[in-house]
């Protein structure tokens, strides 16, 4: 304070009066209530995005492990699907050897077959022209013999057994 003078002259005084009028108004007022409720306000929306956040978290955390057990099962399946492809892969391969080897089989047996026929076959056209040919023979010689009256004795005599063995 200044010397020499009353204590209301002080401009210190006044400001400090001044505040605690200003202070005291405003409590009567009831502003520090106000704003009590305000911050309080404040502080349960805060709360509110805390909880939401929180909760949003452990939805992402969760829908993170769905994900990661979806992609080991998806994994897991799909390494079945392999081994189950390279399995019938493998029946595939053996049932496509046995049937080749049946393929093959058949197709000897056949060629054999046909190879046995052509065998009876060419068998009997040389028999057949062996026959061709001895009949020629025996009818050139026949033919020679034929001739003159021996021949006709003996044609005779031919028509005659056959007469006999017909009747």
């Amino acid at each position: 304070m200044a010397s020499g003078g009353p204590f209301y002259t002080d401009p210190t005084f006044w400001v400090a009066g001044s505040f605690v009028v200003f202070v005291g108004g405003l409590l009567y007022k009831g502003i520090h209530k106000k704003i009590a409720e305000s911050l309080d306000e404040k502080l349960d929306a805060i709360r509110a995005q805390i909880d939401e956040a929180k909760a949003l978290r452990a939805e992402a955390e969760n829908m993170v492990i769905d994900y990661q057990r979806k992609q080991r099962d998806a994994e897991q399946e799909a390494a079945l699907m392999v081994t189950q492809a390279k399995e019938d892969a493998a029946i595939m391969a053996e049932a496509a050897k046995v049937d080749l080897a049946d393929l093959m089989r058949r197709r000897e047996r056949s060629a054999e077959e046909k190879i046995a026929q052509a065998e009876a076959n060419a068998i009997k056209e040389v028999k057949a022209a062996a026959v061709n040919v001895a009949v020629e023979a025996a009818t050139a010689v026949l033919a020679g013999a034929m001739k003159g009256k021996a021949g006709t004795a003996l044609v005779d005599d031919a028509i005659a057994e056959v007469d006999k063995k017909l009747h």
